[in-house]
């Protein structure tokens, strides 16, 4: 269900303290309020995840490439798990390989998305997903 009163929950799981601050700066001006709780490596959003099972994030903004797991690993061990499977998950990576989109959504990704190098454009795209997934669809409870 669309939260309008509360605050929208993000857990953005980024190793590069560049796009980190790019993501939060972007995250700022949105249209509907968020908190964004930030983990750098897979294994600490797999751990943050166990942890906060009765308090989920309502969106994942998830890298793949990761120190300690990978994104995808992230993937595979959320879908697998009854109490982590329908937090839809955005993936915002650097790699545009096919090999990498298609296992992506193999393993039950939300939307597969390139970060721009053009700083403009990166903000861009992390607001569409704010807007998309924040603001437009109905998510589960």
């Amino acid at each position: 269900m669309k939260r309008t009163a509360e605050l929208m929950r993000i857990l953005l799981v980024e190793d590069s303290l560049a796009d980190i601050e790019l993501t939060l700066e972007a995250l700022e001006g949105a249209k509907v309020a968020n908190e964004v709780t930030v983990v750098r490596d897979g294994a600490a959003a797999i751990d943050h995840l166990l942890a906060e099972l009765s308090d989920r994030p309502d969106l994942i903004i998830l890298d793949l490439n990761l120190p300690r797991m990978s994104g995808h690993e992230v993937l595979a061990r959320m879908r697998g798990d009854e109490g982590m499977r329908r937090i839809p998950v955005a993936v915002l990576t650097t790699s545009s390989a096919e090999a990498d989109v298609a296992r992506t959504y193999d393993l039950g990704a939300n939307c597969f998305l390139t970060k721009p190098v053009d700083v403009d454009q990166f903000v861009h795209v992390v607001q569409s997903i704010d807007d998309f997934w924040l603001g437009l669809v109905r998510l589960p409870q």
